[in-house]
């Protein structure tokens, strides 16, 4: 049997937890290598922490200033020699969603040809990982360099990952404080036509914010996949919130569908949710008109706005916990702070611009306590592709 299939059976045979030593057997039988370790990206995407049987029971590796750091950061292969032996640092990827790296160590510098094998390995890997999470704690725990609280467990769980990626665009999205978020979430979908992206920031604090933001956002999803228009979505999630706590809290949110053959995009804005675009180097705010959030009153009628996203341009999309925010002497994380951090982080790939501006925002705020948890969402717009049967892109439409 050829090695590379004898490989990826082997994964796809074994239950999900033995998935790390059953890659570790494989890659010593066919390729003699030494050693052969998994580190997945904790919930901050600050560190790397190694999967072994029990968690917790190896420190957490930097991102900053490691190779292994380096390879997650760049998403590429990166060596690192010793001796005669050399280890490279593999990205496991799954459709965008940056799970960690894939550590192999061989007793000598091989031919390009065996990198590559390895990095598609590692490429199964990833979506062996994506698919045992529905049967495993071990990846879960083992991305933990410290306890979630309950908040935080069920905001992360109501996620549809952190990156996603296509032919059209690319998205990335953080939230943080990583191991205590509580009212902050984002969701995202995409079809073979549209882009849906919403951001939520649900009122209070702790596990009832949490509670009430999966509210929302399963009240919200609900409605989408029965095939409805954004307004009908919000009206719908509006209900529904309301019908549970009779208008004592509410939800600000930012709904978009994006249509991936023209560009044109459906909003509508209910709530605090920001927009920022970047557009041949100009940094501007999207302003919509504000209507009331979900759940603040019954029977709320919402109306769509719209507008166009052109090839290349970049939206960045904060909660009040970023634009709220205040530093050391009183001042607020305002408009020009913003602008600032999206130019600073222009040439960043959609999925690290996120991390980038909350690190900056941390930086702002000079010790200063954070009041509120923060979300930062951020989609890069590549333009349609090829529509089915033409072989001719969609219009972009200005």
């Amino acid at each position: 049997m050829d090695r590379s299939l004898a490989v990826e059976r082997r994964l796809r045979d074994v239950p999900p937890h033995e998935l790390p030593s059953a890659l570790r057997a494989a890659l010593r039988e066919h390729f003699g290598a030494q050693a052969v370790e998994l580190l997945m990206a904790d919930y901050s995407l600050t560190e790397l922490c190694q999967v072994s049987t029990l968690p917790y029971t190896t420190e957490p590796m930097p991102v900053e200033g490691s190779v292994p750091g380096a390879a997650f950061v760049a998403q590429t292969a990166t060596f690192e020699p010793d001796g005669s032996a050399v280890t490279g640092y593999l990205p496991v990827t799954v459709r965008g969603d940056r799970l960690g790296v894939l550590a192999v160590t061989l007793p000598a510098e091989p031919e390009p040809p065996v990198w590559a094998e390895l990095g598609r390995f590692a490429e199964t890997l990833a979506h062996e990982l994506f698919v045992a999470d529905r049967d495993t704690d071990l990846y879960i725990q083992a991305r933990r360099s410290s306890r979630l609280t309950l908040a935080a467990e069920m905001q992360w769980q109501l996620l549809p990952g952190r990156a996603c990626s296509r032919a059209e665009f690319a998205l990335g999205g953080q939230l943080e404080p990583a191991y205590a978020i509580y009212g902050d979430c984002f969701d995202w979908s995409a079809s073979a036509h549209k882009l849906a992206v919403t951001l939520i920031n649900g009122m209070g604090e702790g596990s009832e914010a949490a509670l009430l933001t999966n509210l929302a956002v399963n009240a919200l999803r609900n409605a989408r996949r029965a095939g409805v228009g954004l307004d009908a979505q919000a009206e719908l999630a509006d209900q529904a919130i309301y019908a549970h706590y009779r208008g004592r809290e509410h939800v600000a949110a930012l709904l978009l569908e994006f249509d991936l053959a023209t560009g044109a995009v459906d909003a509508l804005d209910a709530g605090s949710p920001r927009l920022w675009r970047l557009r041949d180097g100009k940094v501007e705010r999207i302003h919509f008109d504000e209507q009331l959030p979900l759940g603040a009153f019954e029977d709320t009628v919402y109306e769509v706005e719209r507008f166009h996203a052109l090839a290349g341009d970049r939206f960045v999309f904060v909660s009040d916990g970023v634009y709220n925010a205040m530093g050391p002497q009183g001042q607020l994380y305002g408009d020009a702070e913003l602008t600032d951090a999206v130019l600073a982080t222009a040439e960043l790939p959609a999925a690290h611009v996120p991390g980038a501006v909350l690190k900056e925002l941390s930086t702002r705020r000079h010790g200063a306590h954070a009041e509120d948890d923060a979300m930062v969402v951020c989609l890069d717009w590549f333009g349609p592709t090829a529509q089915p049967g033409t072989g001719l892109a969609g219009p972009a439409v200005p």
